[in-house]
């Protein structure tokens, strides 16, 4: 079976690749940026801003929340052609906020949100998980208090890139500790500047950081309150199934295979070239169809949202797979670059700029964010396949 876009889908993804190769401020051939970095974000606050100038940003949302009412297929294509030359627009505020805002929001947050997510004059940063609570998400013990118009919110965040200098983020935070964990739980969004919060840097091994995010006694305005108090686990958990959903993945690992294959055409190993040795044109084989497989079931996810439903299972099957996908990519690329591959990227001698190297240390990191792929798999055993539960 081939799956085929549209003429008039197909002429937007040349006038998006267009756009790319001639307004990016960066290389994407030989830079690769990382938007929770203070200095990259910079950049990409520079394309964002020229993207929503275009109104591409947000070119799926209805115009009166600064969309253009594209069809979701055509989301789709821009969210795929920017994740294939690595440019990392979307700070959750375009695939996650805005949509939930959109669904649960007050007409007030909406007027407030939307227009300004439309025109990049927000970032955002996600306080999900905590030190003591990560795939157990209803674990969270940060707790937000109600005190007159506010909650007073007391606690820390992990694992978040606030330390990029994003100025927003969207949270989970404990409003009733008396009631079963996932009824007692509200979803609020909340400034980073407002007093009372701290940032930590935290050095990860490839190279980049992470924050862990400290409140102390901070007074969030109950204007940040989106949907019921103590329902923001279903809004938290709808969310994530939009950011479960994305193409990201399959666009992303296209490239690198496609970085690979050239590698092992134009380098020998016992004095022929890599790509005629049967076995790692067998591997790499598989995972085109691999790739092809994932890149299948993120169309599927993106076509159920143009049919206006919200993906499940859908969603979970689509990450699952995909980030496991991308974790044997650079897994394979690793061991056919042989021990250059382990070079970093600062080393002249690191075949294809250690881009394989640095994926290879962060990508298991992709296979617990935004929910474990024992998560993942639990929620297509029961919602998906209607098992009972362990």
């Amino acid at each position: 079976m081939e799956i085929r876009f549209s003429a008039e889908d197909e002429a937007f993804r040349d006038e998006v690749v267009e756009f790319i190769e001639s307004e990016l401020p960066w290389d994407w051939r030989t830079q690769e940026l990382d938007s929770e970095e203070p200095e990259d974000l910079k950049l990409v606050q520079q394309f964002k801003e020229k993207l929503a100038g275009k109104g591409w940003l947000t070119r799926a949302w209805p115009k009166e929340y600064g969309g253009q009412e594209a069809s979701h297929m055509q989301q789709l294509i821009f969210n795929e052609e920017t994740a294939y030359r690595g440019v990392p627009v979307d700070d959750g505020g375009v695939s996650m906020v805005g949509p939930t805002i959109m669904m649960s929001g007050t007409e007030e947050q909406k007027q407030f949100f939307l227009p300004r997510i439309s025109r990049a004059e927000i970032s955002w940063v996600q306080g999900y998980s905590e030190p003591d609570a990560g795939s157990d998400l209803a674990s969270v013990q940060t707790r937000a208090v109600e005190d007159g118009d506010d909650f007073v919110v007391t606690g820390s965040k992990i694992w978040n890139g606030a330390h990029s200098g994003a100025n927003w983020m969207f949270m989970l935070v404990r409003t009733d500790p008396d009631v079963r964990k996932h009824r007692g739980i509200s979803f609020i969004v909340t400034e980073m500047g407002l007093p009372g919060i701290t940032v930590e840097r935290i050095p990860l091994m490839w190279g980049a950081s992470r924050s862990l995010v400290t409140f102390e006694g901070v007074r969030v305005p109950k204007s940040g309150l989106i949907g019921e108090k103590n329902m923001g686990w279903y809004v938290g958990a709808t969310l994530l199934d939009l950011e479960r959903s994305g193409v990201g993945n399959s666009a992303r690992a296209t490239r690198l295979l496609e970085d690979l294959v050239d590698f092992c055409r134009e380098n020998k190993r016992h004095g022929r070239p890599i790509s005629e040795d049967p076995v790692t044109r067998s591997r790499l084989a598989r995972m085109a169809v691999d790739i092809q497989t994932s890149k299948l079931i993120s169309y599927n996810v993106a076509w159920m949202q143009s049919q206006e439903q919200i993906p499940n299972k859908e969603a979970s099957i689509s990450k699952l797979f995909g980030s496991e996908m991308l974790k044997r990519l650079y897994g394979l690329g690793i061991q056919v670059l042989g021990m250059y591959g382990q070079l970093d990227p600062e080393s002249k001698w690191a075949p294809l700029r250690g881009r394989f190297e640095r994926g290879y240390m962060s990508v298991a990191g992709n296979t617990v964010a935004a929910g474990t792929s024992e998560i993942q798999r639990n929620i297509i055993a029961t919602r998906g396949l209607g098992l009972p539960r362990g």
